[in-house]
């Protein structure tokens, strides 16, 4: 048990003992970055299937986007060791070019048409440029290739920044933020991108601090804080790991307190949950075959429910409780900011 909770070994993941480079897109062992004195990355380890789609979370400075930058090559690790599409950590050059990579926001000429820019990086990058229309229609600009880069909305915009990852037809793609800043109906075209590129085999490994939507678009979640794993594995076992909860709203707020002891000496753990727009309640760690008892519990004691509801627990809640954070520090599908 970690100061954070419970935490999954990598055993419970998969057994790295068995798995080789055919198996893992990435695989890190204590991997470390230290700026000085200070620890961003403290021995880290990754394991991330080929063929999934992995979640990249974390409070901020966390580490997410100095670990990407390790992966990437773009800054060397202080330790540790690893291996990318079976090429070692410390020589990027033997895997970089299998991977894609959308880094912060993407940068393109603005006077060029989305086309023409995926032209010149890949001139620069000596990639064949026929594949320039199928990255277009796979991101789905197809129809707008010829239209200048400024006219493109910020989700048009993150998009050819994915045609662009793709240009070299990558077995490794890798996002960071790749939400970041996108309406409701921008958000939803990237999962869905994202989703129909995995499906095609390529290894997807996201970061993002909207969390509502890692549950969305991934199969697979590491999270860290302060530089270390505090879990590894598919979303589906973190969820079973959590548990669901019970939603208990009495008929009168005054009995809101007598239900939460009544409901804790019954051995329950539960609290009471107040939101803006809609009447407290009380929220108790239980599944839907506790309903029917609970009712009866809070009748024997004079106290009407007027509302029993079953609520799976968000990944947002496992991710505080984990990591031991608040809301505030890191972003949700209802607020947008960066995060490191």
């Amino acid at each position: 048990m970690s100061a954070h909770g419970p935490v999954l070994s990598l055993c419970d993941v998969l057994d790295l003992d068995q798995a080789t480079s055919r198996d893992l897109a990435v695989r890190a062992s204590g991997l470390t970055k230290r700026f000085g004195d200070r620890t961003v990355v403290d021995a880290l380890e990754l394991a991330i299937p080929r063929g999934s789609v992995c979640g990249f979370v974390g409070p901020n400075g966390a580490g997410k986007t100095t670990t990407i930058r390790m992966l990437l090559g773009l800054i060397q690790p202080s330790a540790g060791s690893g291996t990318v599409l079976g090429g070692d950590l410390g020589q990027p050059q033997s895997y970089l070019h299998k991977v894609g990579a959308l880094i912060e926001s993407p940068a393109f000429y603005h006077h060029l048409s989305g086309k023409n820019n995926l032209l010149a990086l890949a001139r620069l990058a000596h990639i064949d440029a026929t594949t320039i229309p199928d990255v277009l229609d796979r991101v789905g600009l197809l129809q707008r290739a010829d239209d200048l880069y400024r006219s493109y909305s910020l989700g048009m915009k993150q998009r050819l920044g994915i045609a662009a990852a793709l240009l070299a037809a990558p077995e490794l793609l890798i996002l960071d933020e790749p939400t970041n800043g996108l309406d409701p109906a921008g958000i939803v075209e990237m999962r869905d991108l994202i989703r129909s590129l995995a499906d095609e085999g390529i290894t997807v490994f996201v970061s993002s601090h909207l969390l509502s939507e890692i549950e969305h678009i991934c199969d697979r979640l590491i999270m860290i804080s302060d530089g270390k794993t505090v879990f590894q594995g598919e979303v589906a076992k973190l969820r079973a790991t959590r548990g669901d909860e019970l939603i208990l709203r009495p008929e009168s707020e005054s009995s809101l307190a007598s239900l939460l002891t009544l409901v804790q000496r019954a051995g329950f753990a539960a609290r009471v949950e107040e939101a803006l727009l809609s009447p407290p309640t009380v929220v108790v760690e239980a599944g839907s075959d506790q309903a029917a008892p609970l009712n009866r519990l809070a009748m024997h004691a004079d106290i009407t429910l007027i509302h029993i509801s079953e609520r799976a627990r968000s990944l947002e809640e496992a991710f505080f409780e984990l990591t031991g954070t608040h809301s505030r520090d890191v972003e949700t599908a209802h607020s947008l900011g960066s995060v490191t």
